[in-house]
């Protein structure tokens, strides 16, 4: 098979496996042999040939068959043309084991986020991959790795596991956690101080920086200035870089377009809202936890399971909700029934009633239409991508309470007027269209599900 075939397969699968997949996981592919039998592919990383083993190597081995080609299995090797080389030998400088005073000031590790505590499910099994390979301290394969998700969806959690477990594999390792708004508060200081190079120097120093709610220096224009000086440090020493946000590099405002590119040069990846299943396991892992506290406590048959159905929008919000429910029945000394569960629990469940909001309807329309995230707010009007949007601003009307403003607003600034003619229009089409109707009826079952 030539390289003209493969290009036409991508093609096919661009079409099979959606958009950010194919941009992400299929286009650097690289088919370099077919021999015996075997499609042989050059992958940028080892971590990036086993993720595409594990998730695309059926379909890919289909589209082959379909093309002709005799293939019956599939191969990934490192293509050492584009892999990272390893940081020029230096002679090293003596250093001695820090004593607590030396040691770098970081935020303090929650010692209850470990990987074994970290339920991993369909959302986030990709951020739990990538964050367990980069806990092995092996050689730096991408750099930096951006975890982004919104609030309680595990980025914190994942990032504590990286930081335990380096430490407890290579104790010597110099590991250095903190907010971005801790990183700002020192540099502010080194300035007021002046201390700016000894800032520098124990920034540069570490082995692994991992910096968490990096939005937050957004628009400080000085703290960016260093930050991405820090950052350039590091990867140029080979050093690890591990970096969370709420949003995608791209999709932050008042960040510097040199920041956003250094921040996209590594693995991006997303960790989507939780599924029922999700929400079931780490569920039933919490209560595991408590039995061993509260042993005389019984949970009745479909309590976890309704708790997973009802809070859908935050973990902490669940494991809160959980943690109470067992003091307040151990208070009180009864089973844990449903009645009990929604007399205690009253005010969670009435907040959690609430729960489809104008962010998770464009994540979920943006989804099933295949396009960015980005581009359901972007400017950008070609009709595949302008027909999503005005489905995600019909449902916005119908499924929440905000005026045509607001979500104006949450749709890149765009007018009432725009909102307004966007509704409209899905309304006009969806009576002659039964597949838009069908599209329509089963993304409100899945919001509000």
């Amino acid at each position: 098979m030539t390289n003209d075939g493969w290009v036409e397969i991508r093609e096919d699968l661009r079409k099979r496996v959606g958009k950010d997949n194919y941009i992400t996981w299929i286009e650097p592919l690289k088919l370099s042999e077919l021999r015996d039998g075997v499609a042989s592919f050059s992958v940028p990383t080892t971590f990036f040939g086993d993720w595409v083993k594990r998730n695309f190597s059926d379909q890919i081995l289909h589209h082959l068959h379909r093309s002709g080609a005799e293939v019956d299995r599939i191969e990934f090797a490192l293509d050492r043309i584009s892999a990272p080389k390893p940081a020029k030998a230096a002679e090293p400088a003596p250093r001695k084991r820090a004593s607590n005073e030396d040691e770098v000031p970081g935020a303090p590790l929650d010692a209850r986020f470990t990987f074994d505590s970290f339920v991993v499910g369909k959302p986030n099994e990709l951020a739990h991959a990538a964050a367990r390979r980069v806990a092995e301290g092996g050689p730096v394969t991408f750099n930096p790795l951006f975890l982004y998700g919104g609030v309680g969806l595990g980025k914190t959690h994942l990032m504590h596991a990286i930081a335990h477990e380096l430490q407890t594999r290579q104790p010597d390792l110099r590991v250095l956690y903190l907010s971005a708004e801790q990183f700002m508060y020192r540099f502010v200081q080194a300035l007021r101080e002046r201390q700016v190079m000894d800032f520098k120097e124990l920034f540069r120093s570490v082995d692994v920086l991992m910096v968490d709610d990096v939005q937050f220096i957004a628009g400080k224009d000085s703290t960016q200035e260093e930050f991405f000086h820090t950052f350039n440090a590091l990867v140029d020493q080979n050093k690890q870089i591990v970096i969370s946000a709420d949003r995608a590099p791209g999709e932050i405002k008042g960040l510097e377009e040199r920041i956003k590119s250094r921040l996209q040069c590594g693995l991006v990846v997303d960790l989507h809202p939780t599924d029922y299943e999700l929400r079931l396991g780490i569920l039933q892992q919490k209560a595991e936890f408590y039995h061993t506290q509260y042993r005389d406590l019984v949970i009745a048959p479909g309590v976890l399971e309704f708790l997973a159905h009802r809070i859908s929008t935050n973990v902490r919000v669940l494991e809160g909700a959980l943690t109470r429910l067992f003091a307040f029945a151990s208070l009180v000394g009864r089973e844990i029934t449903l009645d009990l569960t929604q007399d205690c629990l009253a005010d969670i469940l009435r907040a959690s009633d609430r729960k489809v909001t104008i962010e998770e309807i464009q994540r979920k329309v943006a989804e099933h239409y295949n396009i960015r995230l980005s581009d359901m707010i972007g400017p950008k009007r070609v009709r595949t991508i302008a027909r999503p949007r005005q489905i995600a601003m019909y449902l916005a009307k119908q499924l929440t309470s905000r005026s045509l403003p607001d979500i104006g607003r949450r749709f890149g600034g765009r007018d009432h007027t725009t909102i307004m003619h966007g509704v409209r229009k899905i309304e006009e089409l969806m009576t002659a269209d039964s597949q838009l109707a069908d599209d329509l009826q089963m993304l409100k079952r899945l919001l509000q599900g």
